[in-house]
C-alpha cells in the first residue's frame, strides 16, 4: 500500500480483477519419420546434385513452411519420401506449424516410445502422427504418449491393402500379431483408411501414401476456419488424386461403429467421411474426435488462464474471480457455436463457492471449481422423413 504524505491527486495503475483466458493453440502437429543421414539435392533444375547434412536425429525441429523442411531434411527423395510427402500434405491442407523429428532408419520406429518422449516438453503440440506406422506396437506407443499427456491426439493410418475389410484387419493387426489383436481402443486417437494416392515428383508416378499427414493438415484447416469443435470431416483431402481402395457406403457400415474413419471418393474429390475416435461407439461420450479435441482445448486453456489463482488467499473474493474468468471464457465459446444451448445458462455452468470449498478443503490448501459444458456433437446421420400427402 503506497504512502500519501502530501495533499494532492494521485493516479495509480490497478491490475484488473478479471484476467481474460486466451484459448490455447490446437493445430500444431508433431511428426516422426525416416530421413537418411545424407541426402542429395539438386543445386538448380537440371544441374548436378550435392550431398548435405540434414538436421540432427532425435532432435525435434520446428518447421513453419515447406521450404524450411527442405532446408532441414531435403526435398522429396528416396531417403525421406514418406515423411516428406506427409509434411507437404500437412502444409498443403492448411497446416502452419509442425515439429519434425527424424530417425535415420525404420528400425528405430519399431516401437517409437523413446522418440515420442522428445515431444513431451513441447506443450504446443496438439496432434501427433508417425506416417506409415501401422503395427499394433507402433500405434499403441503413439496412443500411450497422447493418453499420458492428455493434451494431444494421435492421427493413425489404417493397414495398407488389408486382406479383409474388417475393423480388426485395418486396426494395426499384422500377420505376426494376428487379426484378433488389433490396436486398442482410445478416445485420444483417430484412425483413417484407406491410404491415399498422391503424385510422386521423384518417379513422376502416382503412389500410395499414408493419409495421416494430410489429415493432420485438414485438422489445422478446420480449426482455423471453423474452430476445434467442428468435426474434421466432410472435408476434401487436398493433394489426394485417388484412393488405394474405393469403399462404398455398405463397406463403411461395418467400419464406422468401431471408429474406422473412411476416406471416400465423391465426384473426383477424396473426402474424409468419418469423425470418430478409435473404438467409436465403445468410447461413450468421447466417440467423436472433435469432442475429445475440444475438451483438451478447454482443459488446457482453463489451466493456463487461471494460474494467477495459485497462492492467492482462498476467500470468496478469489472464488468470484475464478468464476468470472472461466465464465467469460465459456461465454465466448458459446457465442462461437461450440456449446449447445439456447442461453449460456443452458450451455455451461461454473460453480466455485462455499459448497465446493468447505473448511476441510480450504485447510488442505485447495480451491475447487466445478465446470459443466454441453459440447456440440456432429450431425453424423442426417435423416429426412418424407411422406406423400393428398392434395386439396
Amino acid at each position: 500500500m503506497p504512502q500519501y504524505l502530501a495533499p494532492g491527486v494521485y493516479v495509480e495503475e490497478v491490475p484488473p480483477l478479471a484476467r481474460p483466458i486466451a484459448g490455447v493453440g490446437t493445430s500444431t502437429a508433431g511428426f516422426i519419420g525416416v530421413v537418411a543421414n545424407n541426402v542429395t539435392m539438386p543445386l538448380r533444375p537440371g544441374s548436378t546434385t550435392e550431398t548435405f547434412t540434414v538436421a540432427p536425429a532425435a532432435e525435434p525441429q520446428l518447421i513453419t513452411n515447406w521450404e524450411e523442411f527442405k532446408n532441414s531434411f531435403g526435398d522429396i527423395q528416396a531417403g525421406n519420401k514418406t515423411l516428406a510427402l506427409a509434411v507437404y500434405g500437412f502444409f498443403n491442407n492448411g497446416g502452419t506449424r509442425i515439429w519434425v523429428l527424424r530417425v535415420a532408419d525404420a528400425n528405430a520406429l519399431t516401437t517409437p516410445a523413446e522418440e515420442l518422449e522428445k515431444f513431451e516438453p513441447i506443450d504446443e503440440i496438439a496432434i501427433v502422427a508417425v506416417p506409415g506406422a501401422t503395427s499394433k506396437a507402433q500405434q499403441e506407443a503413439i496412443i500411450d504418449h497422447c493418453e499420458k499427456l492428455r493434451d494431444r491426439v494421435a492421427v493413425l493410418d489404417g493397414t495398407p491393402n488389408p486382406s479383409a475389410l474388417t475393423p480388426e484387419a485395418i486396426r494395426g493387426a499384422t500377420s505376426g500379431e494376428g487379426a484378433s489383436l488389433p490396436t486398442k481402443n482410445s478416445n485420444y486417437a483417430a484412425l483413417y483408411f484407406p491410404w491415399i494416392k498422391v503424385f510422386d515428383p521423384v518417379t513422376s508416378t502416382i503412389i500410395n501414401q499414408p493419409p495421416s499427414g494430410h489429415v493432420a493438415g485438414v485438422y489445422a484447416r478446420v480449426d482455423g476456419e471453423r474452430g476445434v469443435f467442428k468435426a474434421p470431416a466432410n472435408e476434401v483431402v487436398r493433394g489426394a488424386v485417388d484412393l488405394e481402395r474405393k469403399l462404398t457406403k455398405a463397406n463403411q457400415e461395418g467400419l464406422n461403429p468401431k471408429g474406422i474413419n473412411v476416406i471416400r471418393a465423391f465426384d473426383g474429390n477424396m473426402k474424409i467421411w468419418g469423425a470418430r475416435t478409435l473404438g467409436g461407439d465403445d468410447n461413450g461420450e468421447f466417440k467423436y474426435i472433435s469432442t475429445r479435441r475440444f475438451f483438451n482445448f478447454l482443459r488446457e486453456s482453463i489451466d493456463e488462464g487461471t494460474q494467477f489463482a495459485v497462492f492467492e488467499p482462498n476467500t470468496p473474493a478469489l472464488w468470484e474471480r475464478i468464476k468470472r474468468n472461466v465464465g467469460d471464457f465459456l461465454l465466448g465459446q458459446w457465442r462461437d457455436g461450440a456449446l449447445f444451448g439456447e442461453t449460456p445458462a443452458k450451455a455451461f455452468f461454473v460453480k466455485c463457492d462455499a459448497e465446493t470449498n468447505p473448511a476441510d478443503v480450504r485447510e488442505r490448501g485447495q480451491v475447487v471449481t466445478e465446470v459443466g459444458v454441453a459440447i456440440v456433437k456432429p450431425a453424423e446421420f442426417v435423416i429426412f422423413r418424407i411422406q406423400q400427402t393428398t392434395g386439396s
